[in-house]
């Protein structure tokens, strides 16, 4: 019995401190940052939340079976993903007129819901084949503790999560919406080139 309890806590702390360190410069964070200064933080945390939920068990229900999808095939969905991601940041981005009333820290007026749910989407289909993702399925390969290995996963997912929220919000009172969607779609620009070049 006593072991079994200290495999499953080092299974948690395993997960939570490899997710951890792999998500602090991921695109999940960035994505999660622009989210954040696009739409309310309460409905963004929520919605990141909910879909880092459903794909921590994802990937400790399937262990280290999601590391047999083809990688070619994973790079390029996320590559076209980002790439969709890039083209519709940077055509809001660059639509507006420099010269009309952009004020920093505008944020689009939609329901709880839709932010929510737009998070949701966004996050999720940027995790599929993500390093955390494939780095819980190991995890959970390696101990045997998919409970643990999938708490310590989320919860170091809601971690990254919260502190881009607090650096999103942070922007967002200073600096103008257009800027910040200009940036962040020469980010999602730079990801898609990544991941499809991986695909050749």
């Amino acid at each position: 019995m006593e072991d079994l309890l200290a495999t499953s806590l080092l299974a948690f702390i395993t997960a939570f401190a490899v997710v951890f360190l792999v998500e602090l410069p991921d695109k999940t964070m960035v994505a999660t940052l622009v989210l954040t200064t696009r739409y309310r933080a309460w409905p963004v945390f929520t919605g990141v939340v909910l879909a880092f939920a459903v794909q921590s068990v994802v990937a400790a229900a399937f262990g280290s079976a999601l590391t047999l999808l083809p990688d070619r095939v994973v790079s390029l969905v996320v590559g076209l993903l980002f790439g969709v991601g890039a083209f519709l940041l940077l055509h809001e981005g660059f639509s507006r007129d420099d010269d009309s009333a952009d004020e920093a820290g505008a944020r689009a007026d939609v329901p709880f819901w839709r932010a929510a749910l737009t998070s949701f989407g966004v996050l999720f289909a940027a995790e599929w084949g993500d390093a955390s993702q494939l780095a819980t399925a190991g995890i959970t390969a390696r101990y045997g503790a998919p409970l643990m290995v999938g708490l310590g996963a989320w919860l170091a997912l809601v971690a990254v999560a919260a502190l881009a929220v607090l650096v999103g919000r942070k922007l967002a009172g200073r600096l103008p919406t257009h800027w910040i969607q200009r940036v962040a779609g020469v980010i999602f620009a730079g990801f898609c080139l990544v991941a499809l070049w991986q695909v050749v």
